[in-house]
């Protein structure tokens, strides 16, 4: 019988929706300051949530949501790489 586990949720910082932590992309602010986009969710530092979509991407990048967050400049090849995580995956 299959055991029905707790999906962990996270929220997007761009839209506000709570959505499974799978279905999301984190980018993590490590102790030196450095900002990557952290596909296993595992990476230690802090860390913020965004939707797999390009629209929230977008949001994110027009209301600086990451740096606030992260409290660190973000730059702009972490948003380019979002961007291309996004496009590359299929459409559910």
């Amino acid at each position: 019988m299959p055991i029905n586990r707790k999906v962990p949720l996270r929220k997007c910082i761009a839209t506000g929706e709570m959505l499974p932590k799978k279905e999301m992309i984190r980018v993590v602010r490590t102790q030196e300051g450095e900002v990557t986009v952290d596909l296993t969710g595992k990476k230690s530092g802090r860390g913020a949530y965004v939707s797999k979509s390009e629209a929230a991407i977008k949001t994110a990048k027009e209301k600086n949501v990451f740096e606030r967050q992260l409290e660190v400049k973000i730059p702009e090849q972490v948003y380019d790489d979002l961007m291309a995580i996004v496009r590359k995956e299929p459409s559910a």
